[in-house]
């Protein structure tokens, strides 16, 4: 069994975090991750409300006694900023004690509540500077993701394999990578790299409780590794989506000079949400990253992570009789 500062301090078997999903991270889904192993995030920015978040979270509890986390989205566009402390204090309330923050920025004014709270706080980020911002604020531990992710990928362009050590090298605190890994030998690079947690969201989708349509997930079981694109750079709001027709407008928009508004209204996560419920696979832009061409199956996510794990114990076995 591979433990790590990971494991230890969130108390999760596996050093997996299943990612942050909007409109995806519901209670059913991330009760059904952490109980299979991983350290799974409940995604607030699904709740318009603090009240409406303390709801889900009571859910989740219900159905599951492992430890999972809340992300508190620092996203203007997706979460009303100033209510932030109170969706912090609803997670709070609720003993919730693992917090995860993503964002363009560290959210230095809510560390004070972090601490007094008694949370371990996580920050996600895509950068080296904001690594060191959210360390030295007082991160517990940093989150962070390359090129290849799926969702926001940051500005930088830099990808997995040299942001990961990158990161490592300028922290004290635990890291947890990612970014393209939907296997155990994804698993065991990004451990190689010397980081100590992995976050997974697309190899997460293709699974039997993911709560998307089973057109989605099939046609991510067909994709290649090709099918991804780079959506929003113009507002400086870079996000890989899933290369389909609603993908292939907003770009054309882009390229159009199209104002915000209708970008906005091209990405909207609405069209998403319906695309997960009627299967139309060409109506939304969906978060989707190049690991997506290393789906095959659609499993349990039980049995993907145990799969995942013991893969990554058998390259690291033989990798050690390579040594040897």
């Amino acid at each position: 069994m591979i433990k790590t500062r990971v494991t230890e301090i969130l108390g999760c078997k596996y050093p997996i975090i299943a990612g942050t999903m909007a409109r995806i991270s519901n209670p059913e889904f991330v009760a059904a991750a952490s109980n299979a192993g991983a350290c799974a995030v409940l995604a607030s920015a699904n709740y318009k409300t603090p009240d409406d978040l303390r709801d889900a979270i009571k859910k989740t509890q219900s159905l599951t006694d492992q430890p999972f986390a809340v992300n508190i989205n620092l996203f203007p566009a997706l979460m009303p900023q100033d209510k932030l402390e109170d969706y912090v204090d609803a997670t709070l309330s609720e003993g919730v004690k693992i917090i995860e923050t993503s964002g363009h920025k560290a959210p230095e004014d809510l560390v004070p509540k972090f601490r007094d709270g008694g949370a371990i706080w996580i920050h996600k980020c895509a950068g080296v500077r904001y690594a060191m911002k959210g360390a030295s604020l007082g991160a517990d531990m940093i989150t962070v993701v390359g090129y290849e992710n799926g969702g926001a990928t940051g500005r930088l362009d830099i990808g997995t394999m040299v942001m990961t050590p990158s990161v490592v090298d300028a922290v004290d605190v635990p890291v947890i990578a990612g970014g393209g890994i939907s296997d155990g030998r994804g698993v065991a690079a990004i451990l190689a790299l010397g980081a100590e947690g992995v976050i997974m969201g697309t190899r997460m989708m293709a699974t039997k409780e993911c709560p998307i349509h089973d057109n989605l997930k099939q046609a991510f079981v067909n994709a290649a590794e090709t099918d991804t694109c780079l959506a929003l750079r113009s507002v400086k709001n870079t996000h890989r989506v899933w290369n389909n027709k609603a993908a292939q407008h907003l770009i054309e928009l882009e390229s159009q000079g199209a104002p915000l508004f209708k970008l906005i209204q091209a990405a909207a996560g609405d069209k998403a949400e319906e695309m997960y419920r009627n299967g139309d696979i060409d109506l939304g832009v969906v978060s989707c990253g190049q690991g997506v061409g290393l789906v095959r199956d659609i499993p349990t996510v039980k049995e993907l992570l145990d799969r995942i794990m013991v893969e990554a114990e058998e390259v690291i076995s033989r990798l050690s009789e390579i040594s040897n």
